[in-house]
């Protein structure tokens, strides 16, 4: 299965406290950073281990770090993205919940790095038991001493808090996540000015993912080289996937990049292959804001070769025949999966959660979800298929942020490649009611009468 570096002790018992976690190695990145090294050679080291951001855009860490302006007498922050939203995705609770001091370690050495002596972690609010779970950690922490004033007695004062969102799936959106945790409307900024010049109270901010927290304790305690040996290419180290759907062991695994995506579907190590013997079908590799890829994309790519569990091999293709690793969320349909029905439940989502500024999203996830619903309820035309691949093209790119994108590239490519699909629903509408159970209602913005 390879080497792991987060989830190593992810089942010893008791690891999610301190005592445990102390004497399984925790902890050690701390003493090294602040006893051994400056704050610009933490940086430097996370560049050295090639280290992307593990919440789906896939920039690298130490480069981003590498922003952050560093005015005169200005306070610096440090915010941690938890707030774990994608459907699909569901790695970072699996970490948090499991392994809570791995977060924390990560979030205090990385503070330093980044001079933050303020830091937050902005946690999805439906994960109010993890809340619990981080808090007792923290504490745990301050008394131990690695938390408070002048830690490790080297003159670096760090305080962390948790602060629950509300449970919005634009607040995974740093600039949405930086005006909830002032106590705004989680809106999107118009960017520039970045966060890293002007982002939390008008400071210089970095936003990072757990996951990509969590990786710099492995990277500073053995060293970015050597974080960087594992993987391939420019997608080193370890990665997190959130594997559910129709296969056989559904969870959270820890892969080294670089794996196959036909192992790592089909091994007994991961995910056991397809469940009941179907045939797959179809693949989300990244969490529902990706591409979806029907069977004949998902292992090989249009020239034949291997897929690889890496941020290049999964977009080879670009969106005409790519997708992306993005948050890791593997979601897998069998043959029996109906492609139009669960695009038109991931644009419901995606209706649900625009905050509404931009009118392209606004309008037209709604509409997106109006069409899709018409489709799946036999109530289609064919003209309507045309109708919402050209909705999709006129949000992608026209937002502020990037839910726009998010909710058109499932529908885009889910036409481009399962257009027989659609048809059938206009063709057989009976036979595709007979089949349908449970819909809602038609969404009551466009009810007419």
């Amino acid at each position: 299965m390879g080497r792991k570096l987060l989830l190593e002790h992810a089942h010893v018992e008791g690891i999610d406290s301190y005592e445990v976690y102390r004497k399984h190695g925790g902890y050690r990145s701390v003493e090294k950073a602040l006893k051994n090294m400056t704050p610009d050679e933490v940086v430097e080291e996370v560049k050295k281990s090639g280290l992307r951001g593990r919440g789906g855009a896939g920039f690298p860490t130490g480069l981003k770090w590498s922003f952050l302006a560093k005015p005169e007498g200005v306070p610096r922050y440090l915010l941690c993205n938890a707030d774990e939203s994608e459907p699909g995705t569901f790695k970072d609770r699996f970490l948090m919940e499991k392994i809570p001091h791995l977060l924390i370690e990560g979030m205090i050495t990385s503070s330093y790095a980044l001079g933050a002596n303020t830091s937050y972690i902005y946690i999805r609010g439906e994960y109010s038991w993890i809340v619990k779970i981080l808090e007792k950690a923290i504490a745990e922490a301050y008394a131990a001493g690695w938390l408070g004033k002048n830690i490790l007695g080297k003159g670096y004062d760090l305080d962390l808090y948790v602060n629950p969102g509300a449970g919005a799936y634009i607040c995974g959106e740093e600039t949405a996540l930086i005006e909830s945790l002032e106590g705004k409307r989680g809106n999107p900024r118009i960017k520039p000015p970045f966060p890293a010049v002007k982002g939390l109270w008008q400071c210089p901010t970095v936003v990072n993912n757990v996951e990509t927290i969590a990786a710099v304790v492995p990277i500073i305690n053995d060293g970015g080289e050597e974080y960087a040996k594992l993987g391939i290419g420019k997608s080193t180290g370890t990665k997190l996937i959130s594997a559910c759907g129709n296969i056989n062991k559904p969870g959270v695994y820890e892969i080294e990049l670089g794996v196959t995506v036909e192992q790592f579907l089909y091994s007994d190590e991961w995910c056991g292959g397809i469940k009941n013997g179907k045939q797959l079908k179809a693949l989300v590799a990244g969490g529902s804001s990706v591409p979806i890829l029907p069977h004949f994309l998902v292992t090989k790519n249009i020239r034949g070769e291997q897929r690889l569990m890496t941020y290049e091999s999964l977009a080879d293709g670009g969106f005409e025949s790519g997708t992306m690793l993005g948050s890791g969320g593997f979601i897998v349909y069998d043959e029996d999966q109906c492609i139009v029905r669960n695009t038109w439940n991931f644009t419901r989502f995606y209706h649900h959660e625009s905050c509404g500024q931009c009118s392209p999203c606004r309008e037209g996830t709604g509409w997106m979800e109006h069409v899709l619903w018409r489709l799946e309820n036999g109530q289609g035309k064919m003209s309507d298929i045309d109708l919402l691949a050209d909705v999709a093209k006129k949000i992608e790119g026209n937002t502020i942020c990037p839910l726009g994108d998010a909710a058109a590239w499932p529908v885009n490519s889910a036409i481009r490649h399962f257009r027989e699909e659609f048809e059938w629903h206009v063709r057989e509408p009976k036979t595709c009611m007979e089949r349908n159970y449970g819909l809602v209602k038609e969404p009551e913005m466009y009810v007419q009468g």
